[in-house]
């Protein structure tokens, strides 16, 4: 986890990333059915994400249901242009809405929002965070591309499994400080801290300075980010974007 000097990205815990593209022009929606163009996230088929143009009522059923969040357009840390991962989408009385993980307690909590306040871009990277083995792996239409070993959280501030995404994507301003050069919050929050460094604990990737060279790679030792070799963070900062899908894994 964070320590040290106060940076940009000080409210984080630890993260995770993807290539990020304009979609074409969807076709027209099947009422009721899936929207075809846009796919449930998979590592070999790639991702969608939808980029926030209006501020957002989520909803628990498309259109109805009660309230789960109130969206902006900016995230809450760095104020960066929001986007969120596509679940799924539905067109309902001539409406289409998306399904989508949100930034929000508790990790993994999802909500409907309209489709025509949203910008849909595509993604064909995929990142895993193995906990077992210490390891994030990249994967480009479902083929590997590559791999880098990392420190995980401990026992007490685990890195939470499940699947996340990028939130917002913060170049540190000095690299050589404990989270490196670059720092990918992670829409999913730490389990056991509610707030940290003035933040809610969210998880990041991030890359590795100062103290934090003392845990050595493979370890299990941070406040549940995932650090990352600093050659690791800047090919993820350069190849990935916010919204791009981090499945993280036990095994």
């Amino acid at each position: 986890m964070i320590r040290g000097r106060a940076t940009f990205a000080l409210a984080l815990v630890c993260a995770v990333i993807g290539t990020a593209h304009t979609t074409p022009a969807l076709a027209n929606p099947i009422s009721g059915g899936v929207t075809p163009g846009i796919t449930p996230p998979s590592r070999a088929g790639g991702s969608y994400s939808a980029r926030l143009v209006a501020p957002v009522r989520v909803t628990s059923r498309p259109g109805r249901g009660r309230v789960v969040a109130r969206l902006g357009t900016a995230t809450t840390w760095s104020h960066s242009p929001q986007s969120l991962l596509i679940l799924r989408s539905r067109e309902i009385e001539g409406r289409e809405w998306l399904k989508v993980l949100l930034p929000v307690r508790p990790t993994g909590s999802k909500g409907w929002i309209p489709r025509s306040r949203v910008v849909v871009r595509f993604h064909d990277l995929w990142v895993e965070v193995r906990k077992k083995n210490r390891w994030l792996v990249a994967f480009r239409d479902g083929r590997r591309i590559r791999r880098f070993r990392i420190v995980i959280g401990t026992r007490s501030t685990p890195t939470p499994v499940g699947l996340a995404a990028i939130y917002e994507r913060n170049r540190q301003p000095d690299p050589d400080e404990f989270l490196g050069p670059w720092s990918l919050p992670l829409t999913a929050l730490s389990p056991t801290l509610k707030n940290y460094g003035g933040g809610p604990g969210r998880i990041a990737l991030h890359g590795r300075g100062g103290d934090s060279y003392l845990d050595p790679l493979g370890s299990a030792a941070s406040h549940g980010c995932i650090r990352v070799p600093n050659r690791g963070i800047r090919w993820l900062a350069r190849h990935a974007g916010p919204g791009t899908p981090v499945r993280i894994l036990r095994g």
